[in-house]
């Protein structure tokens, strides 16, 4: 099924450079709504011997890019200890493969877009995009509708599919993991399947079917990370492609996003703080769009459309949270908006479902997920409470009025499926054997005091029998920009550190939006200091509490989260041992005072202005990493950059590196012989892509630089990752 991934929840994986100069891909407040490069995530469960003799994935074939890597150790006179090397690790997974084979081992494979539509499901099997018939979508018998090797991609997989209303057509957005660049292709379902056309750089579409029964495909066209421009096309014996909208304010992106029950495509214009919609009318796509209200600065709002009446999510009035509104259709403007209903303080709102008779809000209110379910009919308010353990939401598209299902993770637990039913008033879990991980571990919510007595949370996993967590390795995880979560998706190698007694920590700070918007608004442009300060009472409320020591404590953070990470390092070295970035943000100064970077522009009101207003520069001077290097014991740093990344160019990840390896070199010439020196790795991968996520070889890196900076033995974590990674 296609992930019913909503406006925001989809839109800032295009805008936001999401993450850091950073990213681009849940939800509705800066960024959880663009999680990863996936429309939707499905996860099946799968004896390992079928994975083992499966075609390749996209994160198989990802590990055996090349790379580089540059190591302080390769120019400080620093002891080098004898450690097992990365090929000798790989080799442990290879000696276990045999045992492993034969018995029955669970694995959880991500599906990267995958549409149900009529009868048919349509997803990629192989480099093909296939649909077969929706009883027989986990057997082997489908259709072949294209191959993907004929667009001579290199290892090309498809991001998002859509079909037209009366299936004569189907569209699919494919993209390779070494590029950001999407080429959409129309594919003409017959008894003997063909490309109709190819569209490159298309960003979102839907598709429309007008009053004579023609379906149209409206796209937006995206250059330079930029989407500005919409167009319609249609197909068959009356071709035509036209743009019709154009965005000017080069601080805006737009984005398409066609109401649950197809009666509106939306046209959303946004940038970090506001946001204006027109509507396409379903029955007449090529009348004029309508404008729903003017873009009023600080204003967000998204909407959905149900029985003649709009119902919007918007921050519009006090408090400046989201809340629910309501209005005729045929009366949009905002001074017709009557609030239908409101949230609680320090409540982030994940997504919003639209039924026939319900409205389903998913929600996260002091670090824990609820759903609220709203009858349309009375007005009634039912409140669920979701299991503790539960830390993220998998949206799962659903036509069914009488059902709304969905799934919960979190970073230690694979999704497990939920459904709501209406009529029953209940909420339902999927049936089968308990995950043992839920007895084999804990998860805790703390808070620790920032400077300002802001009480910050935390997420804290650890093995329920661990013993003297004071002497076990920490692993703090962090980001705190535009409004975005830290993301608690599962991964399997977390899962594998805390069987191996780590402890891991998750610090929701400030500029993030777990807590609603405000928390956004308290740790950007120059409040950016408090994300700092929250981020160093975190990890000392850890230590306090028992969870840890600094020679056992790691960080690591991804894109703009680099930001907190970097400063850390310059501010409270003392604090980590080592810590491992992926495509860093890193030198904010320069970066933002680049105009001809495409996202400088879109960035100004996270980051600010450096070039126009001083205030913002000697702001940023206070924290920037780069600015703020120093001759000083660092802790050892492994950074992952990409060569050809746009979001966060490599040239500043570079020159981050050598100035720190130059101050390193000045304080162990100062220090003296006998000098342990930090290691700082810069492993540089090929591609314009931002982050790789699932990058085998990355993960293995990362967390064999882990286990030889803490001095641990390596061995069980890499056989234990065998188990859920297909190698």
């Amino acid at each position: 099924m296609q992930q019913k991934s909503k406006l925001f929840l989809q839109a800032l994986k295009y805008s936001i450079p999401h993450l850091g100069k950073c990213m681009q891909k849940q939800h509705l407040n800066h960024c959880n709504f663009a999680d990863h490069y996936y429309n939707r995530i499905k996860l099946k469960k799968y004896h390992l011997t079928k994975c083992l003799q499966s075609k390749p994935t996209i994160s198989e074939l990802a590990r055996n890019i090349p790379t580089r890597s540059f190591s302080s150790k390769d120019f400080l006179p620093i002891k080098q200890e004898n450690e097992k090397s990365l090929s000798e690790n790989m080799d442990a997974f290879e000696k276990v493969r045999t045992k492993l084979e034969t018995q029955p081992q669970e694995e959880y494979e991500i599906i990267n877009a995958e549409v149900k539509h009529g009868g048919f499901v349509y997803y990629q099997e192989g480099c093909c995009l296939v649909r077969s018939k929706d009883e027989e979508a986990d057997n082997d018998n489908y259709e072949v509708l294209f191959n993907l090797e004929e667009l001579k991609l290199d290892q090309p997989f498809i991001d998002c599919i859509r079909v037209a209303p009366d299936e004569k057509y189907v569209a699919a957005k494919i993209r390779t993991e070494d590029s950001e660049a999407s080429t959409c292709i129309v594919v003409k379902l017959s008894d003997q399947p063909v490309m109709e056309a190819s569209f490159p750089n298309v960003s979102s579409f839907e598709w429309v079917k007008d009053e004579e029964e023609e379906d149209v495909l409206f796209y937006t066209f995206q250059r330079n990370l930029r989407c500005h421009d919409v167009y319609r096309a249609t197909f068959g014996d009356n071709k035509r492609n036209e743009r019709f909208y154009t965005e000017k304010d080069p601080s805006y992106f737009v984005f398409l996003y066609l109401t649950k029950d197809s009666r509106f495509l939306t046209i959303n214009i946004m940038n970090k703080t506001t946001s204006e919609v027109w509507l396409i009318d379903g029955l007449s796509p090529w009348d004029p769009p309508v404008l729903i209200q003017k873009r009023i600065h600080g204003v967000l709002y998204y909407v959905e459309h149900r029985d003649d009446e709009l119902y919007i999510l918007t921050n519009v009035g006090e408090p400046t949270e989201f809340k629910l509104m309501r209005t005729a259709a045929d009366t949009p403007a905002i001074m017709n908006w009557d609030l239908f209903f409101t949230m609680k303080r320090n409540t982030k709102v994940v997504d919003l479902d639209m039924f026939k008779d319900h409205c389903v809000l998913f929600l996260k209110h002091s670090n824990l997920l609820y759903v609220n379910v709203i009858g349309l009919a009375d007005d009634s308010v039912r409140s669920l409470k979701l299991p503790p353990w539960a830390c993220g939401f998998i949206m799962d598209t659903n036509s069914d009025p009488k059902n709304c299902p969905f799934q919960l993770c979190s970073p230690i637990r694979p999704p497990k499926y939920y459904t709501y039913k209406f009529a029953e008033g209940k909420l339902f879990e999927e049936t089968g054997h308990e995950d043992p991980i839920t007895k084999t571990s804990r998860v805790l919510r703390l808070e620790a005091k920032s400077k300002d007595g802001k009480s910050v949370p935390m997420t804290i996993f650890h093995k329920t029998d661990s013993e003297d967590l004071q002497k076990k390795p920490l692993l703090v995880h962090v980001y705190g920009a535009y409004g975005m979560d830290l993301k608690m998706n599962f991964r399997p190698e977390r899962r594998v550190l805390v069987d191996d007694g780590w402890i891991l920590a998750y610090c929701h700070v400030r500029g993030g939006g777990e807590l609603g918007l405000q928390w956004h608004a308290d740790g950007r442009l120059t409040k950016k200091l408090n994300g700092l300060a929250d981020l160093e009472a975190c990890i000392k409320t850890l230590h306090g509490q028992g969870f840890s020591q600094p020679s056992l404590t790691t960080l690591t953070a991804f894109s703009a989260g680099g930001v907190l990470v970097g400063a850390l390092c310059n501010s409270n070295p003392e604090l980590l041992r080592a810590v491992t970035l992926e495509a860093p943000f890193l030198d904010v100064l320069n970066t933002m005072m680049d105009t001809t970077l495409p996202l400088t522009l879109e960035e100004l009101e996270e980051w600010g202005n450096p070039s126009s207003d001083e205030k913002h520069k000697n702001y940023i001077k206070r924290y920037c990493p780069y600015q703020n290097i120093k001759p000083q014991h660092y802790p050892s740093i492994h950074i992952t950059a990409y060569e050809n990344d746009e979001r966060v160019p490599l040239k500043g990840i570079v020159n981050y590196t050598e100035k720190l390896k130059e101050a390193i070199t000045e304080h162990a010439k100062d220090t003296g012989e006998g000098y342990q020196a930090p290691n700082v790795v810069l492993d540089i991968q090929p591609g314009g892509n931002h982050v790789i996520e699932d990058s085998h070889k990355k993960i293995t890196a990362q967390i064999k630089f882990l286990y030889e900076e803490l001095g641990l033995d390596s061995t069980s974590i890499f056989e234990n990752l065998k188990k859920y990674l297909k190698f």
